[in-house]
């Protein structure tokens, strides 16, 4: 079935976006800097790939011996894998890194290197998230059949003990997406028509697909087991802890800034409208956290300054902490909500309270659905 074209409304308050563009294009012509990314991004770069392939080089050195060490490499790679997927590729594939396109293109693949497509999550992220940010049917980040994130989504009776089983559900997704989600994804955008924006054919998707994934588990377990002198087994067991850690990691950055107590959730009227203009769209949907915590920002890609990066996704994450005073003012100087958490603490148990109110039955749950 055809789904509903959605709707912004651009006669909605039109002064409010032309005021915020003005405001944050104000800061870099002031302060003369680009709005892409700087010297501490690139470092940030090197860090993180650094954090991932050293690990990966040393088990493929075969020198490991010890089996806490080699769990200790995994640890590693975990963090590395998170910090490519939070800080790297996702600015790479907004345009946001730089102004070369090539360097975005490029920067951009590293997640077909731990795992995933770019072409895929191009799609599901830039294209169906950021445009259709907590709308019923069109965005993907809230419709997973295995959990209720959304109180327009149909209430089944497995929901009800969703908020104890979510984290173990959230530790599986980077497994999930290496496995089947990316095969999944191209057959039904396929379908859709979507990989036509990307220029990509169905044949020619499903190749680069089958191949980075294969060089992947080549060199993440079948060389780790050649070449590492200890039982097989502790590598299979080290490598799906890497998957689960990233894949927790990731999820509880993406999951609390959209799907909390504060967020608003929209389902189209028959027309396709949602009634805001996009930019307040993205404010009643999106949630700040931990904005004070320079350590944390630097770590997860300045993706707790959430709002900034939906309002302006071709900015580069390092520029977000200096421009969030500027979108906090120009939204409450047209009395527009500006969602935020003090800590990360806050965010991640409002997510958890939230997921607890939609496995109730409808008749039970607190909040206005």
């Amino acid at each position: 079935m055809q789904k509903t074209i959605v709707r912004f409304s651009n006669q909605n308050r039109p002064e409010f976006i032309a005021d915020l563009r003005k405001n944050v294009n104000q800061y870099f012509i002031e302060n003369n800097i680009s709005k892409h990314a700087n010297g501490n991004m690139v470092f940030k770069t090197v860090f993180m790939l650094t954090l991932y392939l050293v690990p990966l080089l040393i088990m493929l050195s075969g020198v490991i011996t010890s089996v806490p060490i080699l769990y200790l490499m995994w640890f590693l790679m975990a963090l590395g894998m998170s910090g490519i997927g939070l800080s790297i590729m996702h600015d790479a594939n907004h345009g946001a890194y730089s102004t070369n396109k090539r360097i975005n293109k490029w920067l951009g693949s590293t997640i077909n290197f731990v795992g995933g497509y770019d072409i895929n999550w191009i799609i599901q992220h830039n294209v169906l998230h950021h445009s259709f940010t907590n709308i019923h049917g069109h965005d993907e980040d809230i419709s997973k059949p295995i959990l209720r994130l959304s109180p327009d989504q149909e209430y089944k009776p497995k929901y009800r003990f969703q908020a104890y089983y979510a984290t173990f559900i959230y530790g599986l997704m980077t497994i999930f997406w290496l496995l089947a989600k990316d095969i999944i994804q191209l057959a039904d955008y396929s379908k859709r028509g979507l990989m036509k924006g990307q220029k990509k054919s169905f044949s020619r998707a499903l190749t680069e697909i089958i191949l980075t994934k294969t060089f992947y588990i080549v060199t993440t377990v079948v060389l780790p087991i050649i070449l590492i002198d200890l039982p097989w087994y502790h590598i299979v067991l080290g490598f799906l802890m890497m998957q689960f850690i990233s894949g927790l990691i990731l999820a509880l950055i993406f999951q609390p800034a959209h799907v909390s107590e504060d967020t608003t959730f929209f389902t189209p009227d028959k027309n396709g409208s949602v009634e805001n203009n996009w930019a307040i769209h993205q404010l009643l949907t999106t949630t700040n956290f931990a904005n004070k915590n320079k350590l944390f920002t630097w770590l997860i890609g300045g993706l707790n300054h959430q709002i900034e990066h939906h309002l302006f996704p071709t900015i580069c994450h390092v520029h977000y902490p200096a421009i969030s005073k500027i979108v906090k003012e120009t939204a409450e100087s047209h009395n527009i909500p500006y969602y935020h958490f003090d800590t990360y603490f806050e965010a991640v148990k409002s997510h958890y309270t939230f997921l607890n109110e939609l496995g109730k039955p409808p008749k039970e749950m607190k909040m206005a659905s």
